[in-house]
């Protein structure tokens, strides 16, 4: 049988650093293969090579049996390649249905105009997957999980040969995950061959018929999924065994100058393939970092709140669980001090450290070096001033550290984020934010598009901050990932619709929290 993709010998470079070293993948038609290995390991290089986005520096990318050459994307996307990036590609001003029109020819007569019943032919397309797409919307307001079914839509509009997914689901709550997997699957029984590039491997072995490991640019292994283990696949990714002291990625005291984080004893353990249970309650000094009551935001905000109240204690993980959509984003803006209420009160204090779930569009200034992004948040500490100028010596000194502590694969402090992997940016990012934490962290999704061990690891400082010292600082942790929920957290709520909902502390459990956010389905108030 004639392969849907076939890389041979593929080297990719960007300056000094080799992306991918000599690597050959082969991808079957009806195959759902995946694409593991750590950050910076070269899995989106792989899939932007097959796509036609990047040209390899060696080798040969075939599609179908014919060669790609130098054709780039239009040429791949004519042999019916398509890829789903990480960071969408869609227009936000744009409705959803404009956006498929976008990507796809037929949606267009010869003379430019729009093709007669192209709508009807969406809207089919979307019901034979069983895509819920909101096509009259513009996309700038949809949440992360509706931008996403547009994106594979607009995939999946056209002949598609061969689809790539880069981290899909980063970001889904595990219902969602399910669902995509469905439509994943029925695609694959049509006949095209799926590439999954993704960091959870017990979803990757639910769903994948082969898996390939690369490690630092290099091919590892490709396997059936049926015959590896997570954690046999854990350690080829990792060239180790996996445990939960940190990954290697360094401790410290939290919040010192030339540290990031904490660590210790005290971080939970938490194995390559699962998460453990959530801890007891931590004996707190009940003082509240911050308080929101009755806060209600209609403008402004892509998801409104209605009279959401909630109170964060020092040294507490508050976790807030939820389907991508419900107001967790507009509620993060409002903890983080950058999205003011229409009503209600907001008690926060003077600085906020955030963890955003965007980190190219909020989290990171692409053209400046990691020194100059650690800048942004420490430039207006005493302990980076010289009199009225900032101590660079000190904030390299700084990121140095962050680059070591939070093993961000990059030449030195001085790399430009935009070159680095997206892993490693959310390294940066989450690192960076754990420096100015002092008394409330806002974190959403710290762990999007972390491999393994830097899952663990950040997983452990975040636990490890919330108990370092005589003030430790208060954290919300948003996140649709339940595993990660119900291992850091001390209280947990659910966002339902732009309602934040309590949770018992004996529901504290895959199954009722599952069950509060697929309420978010229904209709009217929670």
């Amino acid at each position: 049988m004639r392969d849907a993709l076939r890389l041979r010998g593929v080297t990719r470079r960007f300056g000094p650093v080799t992306a991918l070293d000599q690597v050959d993948f082969a991808l079957a038609p009806g195959e759902i293969h995946g694409l593991l290995g750590e950050n910076g390991a070269g899995k989106t290089t792989l899939a932007r090579v097959a796509a036609g986005i990047l040209q390899p520096d060696a080798g040969q990318v075939v599609i179908g049996g014919e060669p790609l050459g130098a054709r780039g994307v239009g040429g791949a996307r004519a042999l019916g390649v398509a890829m789903v990036h990480q960071h969408f590609s869609l227009v936000p001003r744009f409705t959803g249905l404009e956006n498929v029109a976008l990507f796809d020819s037929a949606a267009w007569t010869r003379r430019g105009t729009g093709s007669p019943g192209y709508r009807e032919r969406v809207e089919a397309r979307a019901e034979e997957l069983g895509l819920e797409v909101q096509l009259d919307v513009q996309v700038g307001g949809l949440g992360v999980v509706e931008r996403q079914r547009v994106e594979i839509l607009k995939a999946l509009m056209g002949e598609t040969r061969v689809l790539l997914l880069d981290e899909p689901t980063a970001v889904l709550a595990p219902q969602e995950v399910e669902g995509l997997f469905a439509v994943l699957r029925q695609v694959a029984r049509a006949g095209a061959g799926i590439v999954l590039v993704a960091h959870k491997l017990d979803e990757v072995l639910a769903v994948a018929d082969r898996v390939t490991v690369l490690r630092r640019g290099r091919w590892v292994l490709t396997g059936e999924a049926a015959g590896v283990s997570a954690r046999e696949l854990a350690e080829a990714i990792v060239g180790a065994g996996v445990d939960g002291g940190g990954g290697g990625v360094g401790g410290g005291d939290a919040g010192g100058p030339g540290t990031v984080g904490g660590g210790g004893e005290d971080a939970p353990k938490v194995g390559a393939a699962g998460a453990e249970q959530a801890p007891e309650p931590r004996p707190g000094d009940d003082v509240e970092v911050a308080r929101l009551r009755a806060v209600t935001v209609s403008t402004g905000g892509p998801i409104p709140l209605r009279g959401v109240s909630m109170e964060v204690r020092r040294g507490e993980i508050l976790g807030i669980a939820g389907v991508g959509g419900n107001g967790q984003r507009t509620l993060a803006a409002v903890l983080a001090g950058m999205l003011p209420p229409d009503s209600g009160e907001v008690q926060l204090p003077e600085e906020v450290g955030w963890i955003p779930l965007d980190r190219t569009e909020e989290g990171l200034v692409n053209e400046f070096t990691i020194s100059e992004n650690v800048a942004l948040a420490v430039h207006g500490s005493d302990d980076y001033r010289r009199g009225p100028w900032l101590d660079w010596a000190g904030v390299a000194e700084t990121a140095a550290a962050l680059v070591r502590d939070m093993d961000v694969r990059a030449d030195s402090s001085a790399t430009q984020a935009g070159v680095l992997s997206g892993g490693n940016q959310q390294k940066v990012v989450t690192g960076r934010e754990f420096l100015r934490s002092g008394e409330l962290l806002v974190a959403e999704s710290p762990t999007r598009g972390l491999d393994v061990k830097a899952t663990v690891a950040v997983r452990a400082r975040i636990a490890a901050l919330a108990r370092s010292g005589k003030r430790p600082p208060g954290v919300v942790l948003i996140s649709s990932d339940l595993d990660e929920i119900l291992e850091l957290s001390d209280r947990i709520a659910v966002m339902v619709r732009g309602r934040l909902i309590p949770v018992p502390r004996e529901d504290h459990n895959p199954t009722a929290i599952g069950e509060l956010m697929l309420s978010a389905r229904g209709d009217g108030d929670p």
